[in-house]
């Protein structure tokens, strides 16, 4: 069975993870609570087999599924 695709707001708090930014700032960033911002951290580490924030960052750049930092998608309101 292929791997479950990560979500748009996995993806964006792999972003600001992967640039450094906490979930507290993260959440600020993104226009979610801190809570939310763990919840899908949390869900992109199950769907990309790993345990640690750190560690989906790292599995997230290898599959080329994170774009250049700057690029990081902000609040979608």
């Amino acid at each position: 069975m292929p791997p479950k695709p990560l979500s748009a707001r996995e993806l964006a708090c792999l972003h600001w993870a992967a640039a450094g930014k906490t979930s507290w700032e993260t959440a600020l960033i993104l226009g979610l609570s801190e809570h939310t911002v763990n919840f899908h951290l949390k869900k992109a580490c199950g769907k990309l087999g790993v345990r640690t924030r750190r560690a989906a960052v790292a599995a997230a750049l290898r599959q080329g599924l994170l774009g250049s930092i700057t690029d990081a998608p902000g609040p979608h309101r």
